[in-house]
């Protein structure tokens, strides 16, 4: 039966002719989604235009109006009729009988109606009172009567509301944040409310207004068919249950499942949170907008009155190479070339994380249409932006959102695309599969101060259930992927190792402390087995605590700490063994050993830049390319004195050169030649354009070792100028003492923020607790230094106890004032 059939039939027979039509309409098979939509709404206009000319004959000046959802011609099986009646006011009681004419049909055969009836002005005080009421009239239809009244009112209401666009915006954008508090997000619950929860229908109808405002547009790309996604659902639903409703509870996924033919209900949620994360992401974007143009709105005449007229230059801070802060969000520099640095993307990035900031729509589009895959294995940087992202807190999911809604993530990790939007059956989970991956990585961003390696703690999080997109356990399916993805992203062959080991027993000590019997040293040595060394202890420790509170609050207690703390306890003393023996120090290599001689001759320091580099893995269809730049190795060999740690790296700072990799050492020169050297070997790169000359690197050096250059002045100066932007909230610097690390020094252990001066502030506040720093070992991995200076007192020796953690507490005082 056609569309012209089904209306013919219901002109024949009335009402009861429009319910067999309209009962006709819903169980074809053939026809479902827009198709049907649009039909059941042409349907029913046509029904209602025969009982609306049925009882207006003598009455003018009045039209029937569809609004809301049927005024968009989206009729769900089950779905309200709003309806309008709109009259000029001359004759109410004319209208009051015509409007019973027309809403006693529709409730007598058990349709929902909300209805009113209004003159253009009570319509507009109404709109103007009702946001609710303004934004269905903003899908005003005209169905029967006075064509001109209807178009009319149109042109007024939509004239309203962009007038009052300004004012009304903010309070919707108040009322849209307060509904997704009590309804929660679409993509993540597991019986989501289709239409009022975050990201769905009632989302993409505001999208509407907000574009029909004309100061901001969402986002077109994927919104309408999220939009149709979740509109077919719905009606799936309605058919299934024969209710009304939007909430897709558990027991009837199934059912609409099949009603739309799908697999089954695990594939009907993904396309739901899909559906959800498009217009989620959408939303976003026009909220910021509207915000960064009702902002600029309210600047721009005081600018342009200081000004001129003129218009105001946009105002661009530089947070990283290529990548600039402007207007409140991380766009790229002018001269960013996307096309020729594939780490770009990472690196933007990571600096809007790190300053808490969003990355613009447009960078990311354009990252996504124009940056060339990253070489396998990846080059250095690019492993250390994804570490800077994953460890940067709160920010991180924002970001990366970002980057995954332009099918960026996917890109730079495949194996994404099997638990991105995967729900889980499971009411201890909160999240999908993909979300609680980077909830875990936020969480294990609090720990970094715990452990070792944060990089492979960030990674490892990242990772950890990157095999539920896969059949059997997904710790053994994780842990060949985990292989694989660590390789790619340039890991080292034994750092492969424990990511691997990691994300294959990343259960195994919460589900050993909650289910064994720890008395029983069998558990334990079988724990202490699997793990195999107290640092992969360590992180695999941290990284359940990570992956419980990633979970949902159901997952993590103070008891259930306290029991995997007793089991990490007994672990580390079997694997603790005895204090291996003190390593014995390399020998220095012709450069090093040249540089040593020429700073004892001269008695002053001396130093070489070398960069850096690797050979990149190319793809297949990109030609081969000069290697990979790592950074610049910089070697300085400085007479024994005190103050040299932050001497140098007071100079490096002042030259906004970052310190990735470091090493302190005293260097035994060869026989005959009299003195003592101190040996730096470090790793820098700059923080953004060109690296400065070695000897204008030098000379700064030598005035800081005779203190004619005040570093701590020259750097305070800049911060004042230039103060750095709230961004991430770090969690606060950690400083420990190891006294059993070393039998010839006192090792002291600093896990702390990375940021320009770092290492100078630590150098320092050595110097000044009367300590000598014999060697140090300093990493930057992400965000986070982990630093190891071995020190001894006057005497030579190590410190006593007590002394050591004076130094101690007196450092991590410094640090996180």
């Amino acid at each position: 039966m056609t569309s012209t059939d089904v209306r013919t039939e219901a002109d024949d027979s009335g009402p009861s002719g429009y319910a067999a039509a309209r009962l006709r309409l819903l169980t074809e098979g053939a026809r479902s989604g827009p198709p049907r939509r649009a039909a059941l709404a042409e349907l029913t206009d046509d029904w209602l235009t025969g009982l609306f000319a049925a009882g207006a004959e003598a009455v003018r000046g009045v039209s029937l109006i569809a609004v809301g959802g049927y005024g968009r011609g989206e009729l769900s099986p089950r779905s309200d009729l709003d309806l309008l009646l709109l009259h000029d006011g001359s004759d109410t009681g004319a209208v009051a009988a015509l409007a019973d004419r027309i809403w006693y049909p529709v409730w007598d055969l058990g349709l929902a109606l909300d209805h009113s009836v209004r003159t253009p002005a009570e319509a507009r005080k109404t709109a103007a009172e009702d946001l609710k009421v303004q934004l269905g009239l903003l899908d005003a239809r005209h169905i029967a009567g006075d064509l001109g009244l209807t178009a009319g009112l149109r042109t007024a209401v939509l004239a309203d509301w962009r007038n009052q666009a300004p004012k009304r915006l903010p309070e919707l954008q108040e009322l849209t944040a307060e509904r997704a508090e009590r309804q929660g997000e679409l993509q993540y619950l597991l019986e989501p409310d289709l239409k009022e929860a975050r990201g769905g229908l009632r989302d993409a109808t505001i999208l509407r207004a907000v574009a029909a405002s004309w100061l901001a547009d969402a986002p077109r790309e994927g919104l309408d068919d999220a939009r149709r996604r979740l509109l077919d659902v719905r009606d799936a639903l309605h058919l299934a249950t024969g209710r009304a409703t939007d909430r897709l509870a558990l027991q009837e996924q199934d059912q609409v499942a099949a009603e739309l033919g799908l697999l089954d209900a695990d594939t009907l949620l993904r396309q739901v949170y899909e559906a959800a994360r498009v217009i989620s992401y959408a939303s976003d974007v026009t909220w910021r907008e509207v915000g960064r143009v009702l902002r600029s709105r309210a600047v721009r005449p005081r600018l342009r009155a200081m000004l001129g007229g003129a218009k105001p230059p946009a105002e661009r801070s530089p947070l990283a190479e290529g990548v600039v802060e402007q207007d409140g969000e991380v766009v790229l520099a002018r001269a960013a070339r996307p096309e020729r640095d594939p780490v770009l993307p990472l690196r933007a990035a990571a600096a809007a994380a790190q300053a808490g900031l969003p990355l613009s729509l447009h960078a990311v589009r354009r990252l996504a249409a124009t940056t060339r895959p990253l070489p396998t294995p990846w080059p250095a940087e690019a492993r250390e932006q994804l570490v800077t992202l994953l460890g940067s807190g709160r920010p991180t999911i924002e970001v990366w959102e970002a980057l995954e809604a332009e099918g960026l993530i996917t890109r730079l990790l495949p194996d994404w695309e099997r638990v991105r939007c995967r729900p889980q059956r499971n009411a201890v989970h909160i999240w999908t599969v993909d979300r609680h991956l980077i909830e875990t990585a936020v969480r294990a961003s609090e720990f970094t101060r715990r452990v070792h390696r944060p990089d492979l703690l960030l990674v490892a999080a990242l990772l950890h259930d990157i095999g539920k997109g896969w059949p059997g356990d997904h710790s053994v399916a994780g842990e060949i992927i985990a292989k694989d993805v660590a390789a790619r992203i340039g890991f080292d062959r034994e750092d492969v190792a424990v990511l691997s080991t990691l994300v294959r027993h990343h259960l195994l000590l919460v589900d050993t402390a909650t289910r064994r019997d720890l008395e029983d040293p069998a558990t334990v040595r079988a724990v202490a087995e699997a793990v195999g060394s107290q640092g992969t202890l360590e992180l695999l420790h941290a990284l359940t605590e990570a992956d419980a509170l990633a979970t949902g609050p159901a997952a993590w207690s103070s008891w259930r700490g306290s029991l995997v703390a007793d089991l990490v306890k007994r672990v580390s003393a079997v694997l603790a063994g005895d204090a291996p023996e003190e390593p014995e120090a390399a020998a220095p290599t012709a450069e090093q050993e040249r540089l040593a001689i020429e700073a004892v001759a001269t008695g002053s320091p001396v130093l070489s830049l070398r960069a850096q580099t690797e050979p990149p893995a190319l793809a297949e269809d990109q030609p081969s390319g000069d290697p990979e730049p790592l950074g610049v190795e910089l070697l300085i060999a400085v007479p024994d004195q005190p103050g040299v740690l932050p001497a140098v790296s007071g100079v490096l700072a002042m030259h906004r050169l970052t310190v990735r990799t470091a090493e302190l050492r005293a260097l035994d020169l060869p026989d005959g030649v009299d003195g003592a050297v101190l040996l730096l070997n470090w790793r820098v790169a700059a923080e953004y354009g060109s690296l400065p000359q070695a000897a204008r690197l030098r000379a700064d050096l030598v005035r800081a070792l005779d203190g004619s250059l005040d570093i701590a002045g020259r750097l305070a100066e800049r911060d004042a100028a230039y103060p750095r932007r709230r961004g991430v909230v770090a969690p606060p610097a950690r400083v420990s003492v190891h006294p059993t690390a070393s039998r010839l020094a006192t090792v002291i252990e600093v896990r702390a923020q990375d940021a320009p001066g770092l290492l100078f502030r630590i150098g320092r506040a050595l110097e000044d607790a009367g300590v000598r720093v014999r060697s140090a070992h300093v990493s930057t991995l992400g965000a986070n230094a982990v630093d190891a200076f071995y020190v001894n007192g006057d005497n030579g020796a190590p410190l006593p106890a007590e002394e050591a953690a004076s130094v101690a507490r007196k450092l991590e005082e410094t640090l996180r004032a």
